[in-house]
């Protein structure tokens, strides 16, 4: 599987490593890059923050603990959002599945386990049988599953995730982004210092977008 730069880095270092490292502020080039083509945001005014992920990469599932505290504790001026990368076609499947659980309510109850199953237990849920009979032994209503996994609702999403993926132009993931054109790495060596960096970059955007706001006239 192809990982973002970042994501080679971190690969030996403990995801329990949150502690800080940086003596100075991060550095372009080195601890941040901007995006060769900057993106617009949906957050009115607010800075955004996007993570590309896929079920079946091991750094997405380890580094998924940490981002569910870390984004429980951003301020009300951040707002944050999962992308499903689809880098080829066999990533396509789990893009469904995470924008099917989406729309059924079913994240916070199977977001996790979907994670386990694929990278621990080796379940292909890729393949729609064996993920009916997946979810069918959680509780989850069959019929309203396979109903929505082909809705076009989700076929609408699944394909905004694949544009997405390609304007964005990462090779891998995990991949975060701050205000469209900031992404931490490549030179990080833990999950920690990647939300870190993260932080830096939300302070940043959020400095700019104030810039951009015209004063209002007293």
């Amino acid at each position: 599987m192809k990982l973002l730069k970042a994501a080679l880095a971190v690969a030996a270092i403990s995801t329990l490593a949150l502690q800080p490292v940086f003596a100075a502020d991060p550095v372009e080039g080195r601890n941040y890059t901007r995006l060769q083509m900057p993106q617009p945001t949906e957050a009115n005014g607010k800075v955004e923050v996007i993570e590309f992920f896929w079920y079946g990469c091991s750094h997405c599932g380890k580094l998924e603990p940490l981002l569910k505290s870390w984004v429980k504790q951003l301020p009300a001026d951040v707002t944050f959002k999962k992308v499903p990368a689809i880098l080829n076609e066999s990533w396509a499947p789990g893009a469904r599945l995470y924008y099917t659980l989406e729309a059924m309510n079913l994240l916070d109850r199977l977001g996790d386990a979907v994670f386990d199953a694929m990278l621990n237990q080796r379940i292909n849920l890729g393949s729609e049988s064996i993920l009916l009979d997946w979810v069918a032994g959680r509780g989850v209503d069959r019929k309203a599953f396979a109903d929505t996994y082909k809705s076009f609702t989700v076929e609408t999403k699944v394909r905004k995730a694949a544009e997405m993926t390609q304007e964005y132009g990462f090779s891998g993931v995990p991949a975060l982004v701050v205000g469209g054109k900031y992404s931490p790495g490549p030179e990080l060596n833990s999950y920690g210092q990647m939300l870190q960096v993260t932080d830096f970059l939300i302070a940043k955007n959020r400095a700019e977008l104030k810039k951009q706001t015209p004063a209002k006239k007293k």
